[in-house]
């Protein structure tokens, strides 16, 4: 038996994903950030927790030069790495 698929009169049109999918380092400008973060997870088992910090700045380069759009770090799941602003480490003291 075979399943039909019928969408109708409707013209499919793809669209790109929101997140995931963004233009390739063609020159290499972020290559020795890619590659510091792919040693850390090669020295640790592929445990990507233990290179957050590794994995944090190399999207930074990469939205830096416009190769990703840019996103607050919160949002990519980096805000326990991200500084304190100066009064709160004052008020901590």
């Amino acid at each position: 038996m075979s399943t039909a698929m019928n969408f109708g009169n409707k013209t499919f049109r793809p669209r790109p994903p929101d997140k995931g999918a963004f233009p390739l380092d063609h020159f290499g400008e972020c290559k020795s950030f890619k590659e510091t973060y792919m040693r850390c997870l090669k020295d640790n088992r592929f445990d990507n927790s233990r290179c957050r910090a590794e994995s944090k700045t190399y999207l930074q380069c990469r939205m830096d030069r416009q190769l990703m759009a840019k996103e607050p770090f919160e949002k990519l799941g980096f805000k326990d790495l991200l500084e304190e602003p100066a009064e709160k480490h004052e008020a901590k003291s």
